[in-house]
């Protein structure tokens, strides 16, 4: 699931304004398929989190009761145009990967 992660950050009197949509299903596990009958598989994100210059700035716990392609924003002070952000996720299937995305 590579750029999974749709981010724009940018930086207001000294604050970093972040909003991330993710691209996911978020299959909850309940849902049957239409063709088979049988069950869809659960498969969710269950951890985000966002990093900047070694730190934390953002971090959600999440469960199947999330929304397919679920919206975060928020903000945290410092951070400058031009560093970075670094996005960590995990799956309920175990999961997991990584992408960086510039603050503008």
């Amino acid at each position: 699931m590579a750029n999974m992660m749709k981010v724009k950050a940018r930086v207001l009197n000294g604050m970093t304004v972040v909003k991330l949509t993710v691209t996911h299903g978020m299959e909850d596990g309940q849902r049957k398929d239409k063709a088979t009958g049988q069950r869809v598989t659960a498969k969710f994100l269950r951890e985000i989190r966002v990093m900047h210059a070694g730190n934390t700035v953002f971090a959600a716990n999440l469960s199947a009761a999330i929304a397919k392609n679920p919206f975060f924003a928020f903000s945290f002070s410092g951070g400058a145009a031009g560093e970075s952000l670094t996005i960590n996720w995990v799956e309920n299937t175990g999961k997991s990967g990584s992408e960086t995305a510039k603050i503008g």
